[in-house]
């Protein structure tokens, strides 16, 4: 009589190792990150205000460039951003986001993120800016 509550246990436990499984992958897939920024940040097309966002990858197996940046939860999507591959020399235990300096009367710019662990990230892709052309005169 007894081995019926031990296999009970034994059950519940692993269905709830099945349970919790999918969502581990799901986030390993999508690389969600949660992170808060106490200033404004500058992404390709918008500035986000200073908050917490949710960055994660969008679900496609072809393309793994496209970032969706949505709100803590993801009841609202702030924007969709194309990146390409980045790659940094040694992975962290923590998401790590690179910035870069634009104009000194503008936020800073994301320019890389990675996910923990990983060695590949993402690099975002902003506008060139065109360089004026000076024209020469030939004699």
């Amino acid at each position: 009589m007894r081995i019926f509550p031990a296999v009970a246990f034994t059950l519940s436990v692993a269905m709830l190792l099945l349970f919790l499984s999918p969502m581990a992958r799901a986030d390993e897939w999508n690389k969600k990150t949660i992170v808060t920024f106490n200033n404004p940040v500058e992404i390709p097309g918008h500035v986000l205000p200073a908050g917490t966002y949710m960055f994660k990858l969008m679900n496609s197996n072809s393309d793994r460039d496209i970032v969706m940046i949505e709100s803590p939860h993801g009841r609202h999507l702030d924007a969709i951003v194309l990146a390409e591959p980045a790659y940094r020399l040694h992975s962290s235990n923590h998401e790590a986001f690179q910035f870069e300096s634009r104009n000194p009367k503008s936020p800073e710019a994301v320019k890389d993120w990675f996910y923990p662990g990983d060695l590949t990230g993402v690099q975002f892709l902003y506008p060139t800016v065109a360089q004026p052309h000076t024209s020469q005169s030939l004699q």
